[in-house]
């Protein structure tokens, strides 16, 4: 069982690197692959760079070079929802994009029944047990998630809470969906809250990323010693 572990940016990477045992990196498409162990399972872990094609990039390398055998996506986000607060964390159950038009994914390749990419229902179901062991710090909430190409200020947020009602909003996380879906590879996605409507804008992400980027990564170690024992004992 290999886990592919997917982040945007290097300072959501961060806090894996040291945990990586018998670390080797392998560069591919002007990224850089960590691989090793965590937890006692084989990962491959990247940092892809922001935005959708980037993200989609990096995800089916993992899948067509190194052959994971699921995606966990792990860092930072933008809340939605006025109950979140800055260091919650939100667990994808579903996932959509915001900013592309519905029918493309519906009436056009993959065909899908709807606009909602479904995260894998084991990996939610082992997040519950793993969240509820470590604990974490701040509320963890499961939900839906959105994925568009800029960081959302007042005057697009009303709209994609209208339409689609996401807790948080990202640039990554439908395209790893995306790619994992249409490769039928299970999926997950862990997301950190950095700013809210409260506490808005690129200045708040830059001062708390580093801590949220903490957290996301404290559950999905505890997942990987979930999935560890449920696939491999």
């Amino acid at each position: 069982m290999k886990i592919g572990i997917i982040c945007a940016g290097d300072e959501e990477l961060s806090p894996f690197l040291p945990l990586i045992k018998d670390c080797k990196t392998v560069d591919k498409a002007m990224l850089k692959f960590h691989i090793g162990r965590i937890a006692g399972m084989e990962v491959v872990a990247l940092f892809s760079g922001v935005c959708k094609v980037n993200a989609a990039i990096g995800s089916q390398l993992l899948i067509d070079v190194f052959g994971v055998d699921m995606i966990i996506n792990s860092g930072t986000a933008g809340g939605m929802e006025p109950d979140l607060e800055i260091f919650d964390t939100v667990i994808s159950t579903e996932v959509c994009y915001h900013d592309v038009a519905q029918d493309i994914l519906t009436e056009f390749h993959p065909w899908m029944e709807s606009v909602f990419f479904a995260a894998d229902s084991k990996l939610i179901s082992l997040s519950r047990t793993a969240v509820e062991k470590i604990k974490p710090a701040g509320k963890v909430i499961w939900g839906r998630m959105a994925t568009g190409e800029s960081f959302i200020t007042d005057e697009g947020r009303l709209s994609i809470n209208q339409e689609f009602s996401p807790l948080t909003v990202d640039m990554e996380t439908a395209s790893i969906a995306h790619v994992c879906y249409v490769n039928r590879i299970p999926f997950l996605s862990i997301r950190c809250i950095t700013d809210t409507p409260e506490h808005r804008g690129l200045d708040n992400f830059d001062e708390n990323c580093a801590k949220a980027s903490v957290i996301a990564k404290d559950i999905t170690v505890a997942l990987l010693t979930e999935i560890k024992n449920v696939y491999c004992e």
